[in-house]
């Protein structure tokens, strides 16, 4: 957001002291889980002329509080690409995420297909098992299978995720779900 109102300084306040100091590379990353992150704030850092940390601890932070209440009670959109079946019995987003792991390509993987690769990595974040691509704004999507993409409509539309309501406004409601599978 910040990137996008062409801001040139920033300060950013944090409870995490840990992650404030591997952003700014006065402690070394020991946790492999939250280097790409690490990496990811660091390429961020470089687009502002000013950018400077300070940790605040939760407990003295009653805006951080306040904002992460008032951000819970917002029911978040969820958006939906098309979902096709995986004839290789390996998830759609399978090469990304094992680029993103360990820096391979598929076997038969030609030069096209290795710079697609790179490329879509850009917009993707691994943590643990779990694959997210990032949006414009820097949320998070979680990538999901197939399989897992169909219970979760099946749950939308049985009205497991809230209160079911009539077709069209189901319909328009489903028309804003992306499910990265």
């Amino acid at each position: 957001m910040a990137m996008d109102m062409n801001v040139h300084k920033l300060l950013v306040i944090g409870d995490s002291d840990l992650l404030i100091h591997h952003v700014q590379r006065e402690w070394a990353v020991n946790n492999p889980k939250i280097t790409p992150y690490v990496r990811y704030v660091q390429k961020l850092c470089k687009r502002f002329r000013k950018i400077e940390f300070r940790h605040t601890p939760r407990m003295q932070n009653e805006l951080a509080d306040a904002l992460a209440t008032i951000t819970s009670m917002i029911k978040q959109p969820v958006h939906c690409s098309h979902v096709e079946a995986e004839p290789d019995g390996l998830p759609w987003y399978f090469d990304i995420k094992k680029y993103l792991e360990t820096g391979t390509y598929p076997d038969n993987a030609t030069f096209n297909k290795k710079k697609s690769i790179r490329r879509m990595t850009l917009n993707f974040f691994a943590s643990g098992e779990i694959l997210y691509r990032r949006t414009t704004d820097l949320s998070l999507l979680r990538c999901v299978d197939a399989s897992e993409a169909a219970k979760l409509l099946e749950q939308i539309h049985a009205g497991v995720c809230g209160t079911h309501m009539n077709g069209l406004t189901l319909d328009r409601r489903s028309s804003r779900l992306v499910i990265f599978g």
